[in-house]
């Protein structure tokens, strides 16, 4: 994996490496199998690590007078306790990780619209929330990449999560090495990509790294991760964070162009803001400009591959304009 540092992912053992859902079935996911090659999986079942066999039947969540209980309506069992167990003994001896891929809406993994029921077997959902173990999860690493395979088969989100998964392995790597000239050549590196997430959060980093040397590595490490994780919790950048990134890298050929090759751009660029085509034609104008003249700069900005390029997909018209239902 040339160029990336490999994330360490958490995975929910079902979505793809043993037939461990409570019916027996293993769930094909297509982008973990994609992620095999290029991610450390670290693949987890909570379920039958609090003891419970294979098959078993179903468990679900159930609104108590002050909580949520996850229970086992055909045998009566409470597993609630047990859970909460097995999540306090699991993040103990977790060590440092980048992401998530959990089970979608699953009583134990999900982390979004989960279903929880009133009290008695036969009751409809009253109400959703997050799993038991997806929930805390999610309380414990927000800044991380978490997503459910469900959601991942969105392009936008799954963009998104490849981007914060990778460049968050990244960072896990500068921190291990602990140098601050490791940190400030991450900070230049993903300054355009940065730049697309929050130029708000961008330049309070740039201030950090713009004079290194005042402070210690530890103290400057910890002073730069939170602005990098405000900047990376706002979701997906938006289209017009992403034509900004792309008016900065033009700025970069403005004596070597000729007036029909930025006229020739710039059409393109238009018609991606009015969504009448995709992304991908002025990104790639813009990527064969850094390949011709050489632009030093910008050949090592990650916005233009910010994970491996056999994850890429055509980015459909319009895909990150649209209101996007999978939120």
């Amino acid at each position: 994996m040339q160029g990336f540092v490999q994330p360490k992912v958490v995975v929910s053992k079902c979505l793809g490496f043993d037939h461990c859902r409570y019916n027996g079935d293993m769930i094909s996911s297509p982008i973990v199998e994609k992620l095999k090659n290029y991610v450390e999986f670290l693949p987890v079942c909570a379920e039958v690590e609090i003891g419970l066999g294979v098959p078993r039947a179903p468990l679900r969540i159930v609104i108590g007078r002050e909580e949520y209980r996850l229970v086992q309506p055909a045998s009566g069992l409470d597993l609630t306790e047990k859970m909460k167990a097995f999540i306090s003994v699991y993040f103990k001896a977790l060590k440092e990780v980048d992401g998530f891929i959990l089970k979608s809406r699953s009583p134990s993994c999900g982390f979004k619209e989960v279903k929880a029921y009133g009290s008695g077997e036969k009751q409809s959902p009253f109400t959703k929330t997050t799993g038991f173990f997806g929930g805390a999860i999610l309380s414990k690493y927000p800044y991380l990449a978490i997503e459910d395979e469900g959601r991942l088969r969105n392009q936008r989100i799954k963009e998104h999560f490849l981007t914060k998964l990778f460049l968050l392995a990244a960072f896990r790597k500068v921190k291990t090495e602990g140098q601050i000239k490791a940190l400030v050549t991450f900070h230049s590196k993903n300054s355009y990509l940065l730049m697309a997430y929050s130029q708000a959060e961008l330049k309070k980093m740039g201030k950090l790294v713009g004079n290194p040397e005042k402070k210690p590595f530890e103290k400057l490490i910890l002073e730069y991760q939170p602005h990098l994780y405000r900047a990376l919790s706002r979701g997906a950048p938006k289209y017009t964070s992403k034509i900004n990134v792309l008016m900065h890298a033009l700025g970069h050929f403005s004596m070597e162009l000729n007036p029909e090759e930025k006229a020739f751009f710039l059409d393109w660029l238009q018609r991606y803001r009015t969504g009448q085509t995709s992304f991908c034609p002025a990104l790639n104008i813009i990527r064969a400009w850094i390949a011709r003249f050489g632009d030093e700069y910008l050949i090592k900005q990650t916005f233009f591959k910010p994970y491996p390029e056999d994850l890429m997909e055509v980015d459909p018209v319009n895909s990150d304009k649209r209101e996007d239902l999978w939120k």
